[in-house]
């Protein structure tokens, strides 16, 4: 259950970074820095790992914890998770796009060691992954926001760059065992989880 919870968390947490970019043209450094960084990290032992620890999403559970106890949900959020959710499966089926996918990100991950995942130049490269590799899968992710931020093209490479972090964090839960069963059968066990990883 910790890495479910820990998967669906990076998901939150990515979704999150979209909301903020497509309204503020911004989003929170560190979050940002832990979602990029899961890009990178293919054979982490862990899903913490994958996050550089429970702190690197800890933006995200408390996102979860909101909208599996209802105290402060966001539709949206909702919406964007299950919109993700469907284009994971079209991902996985799709076992050329998937293995290119993890071409591009190695012929990246040089420049990222040098720069850093947040830099302007990388956020970019991996917001054209998404466009490039992604989007054609089909299963469109609607983002709405400001009209004034989401016409530079800078922040949307930047929203794509955290929906290919989201697409990973989708992919990491099914891969952990999650399914659609937990959000009938397992919302309080994932909360209680949440509320634990964050001590």
């Amino acid at each position: 259950m910790k890495d479910r919870v820990i998967a669906l968390a990076g998901l939150l947490q990515a979704i999150r970074l979209v909301q903020q970019m497509a309204n503020n043209g911004q989003s929170e450094t560190r979050p940002m820095a832990a979602c990029m960084d899961s890009l990178f990290r293919f054979d982490a032992d862990s899903a913490e790992d994958i996050y550089g620890g429970v702190a690197g999403v800890e933006t995200g559970l408390r996102r979860l914890i909101a909208q599996l106890d209802g105290s402060d949900r966001d539709t949206t959020q909702t919406r964007i998770a299950m919109n993700l959710l469907q284009l994971e499966r079209r991902f996985i089926a799709s076992p050329q796009v998937v293995e290119a996918l993890r071409r591009d990100l190695d012929a990246i991950q040089p420049e990222r060691a040098q720069l850093g995942s947040t830099h302007p130049t990388i956020l970019a490269k991996l917001g054209d992954l998404y466009a490039n590799r992604i989007s054609p899968l089909g299963a469109r992710v609607l983002v709405q926001g400001n009209p004034v931020y989401l016409s530079q093209a800078s922040v949307v490479g930047e929203v794509r760059a955290a929906l290919l972090a989201a697409l990973r964090a989708a992919v990491l839960w099914r891969q952990v065992g999650g399914s659609y069963w937990d959000f009938l059968w397992s919302r309080r066990t994932m909360a209680e989880t949440a509320r634990e990883l964050l001590g």
